[in-house]
């Protein structure tokens, strides 16, 4: 796991959390920065993921080597 899975997925829950806050209270402005940031948490995350693949895919190549 990288740093990129970490914080695209903190920044996923944070987003979950920002939107049932704005939800309860009634602010359609923190129910969509809400949104935002699970957006922006979730292309976060799988950039990590892509990261970490290539790096394992890397490592297997030098293994057959």
């Amino acid at each position: 796991m990288n740093k990129d899975q970490v914080k695209g997925t903190a920044k996923d829950i944070a987003g979950k959390v920002q939107e049932e806050a704005g939800r309860a209270v009634g602010s359609k402005e923190h129910e969509a920065k809400g949104l935002g940031k699970q957006v922006s948490g979730k292309a976060q995350k799988k950039y990590g993921d892509a990261k970490e693949a290539a790096k394992d895919a890397t490592k297997d190549a030098a293994d057959e080597l």
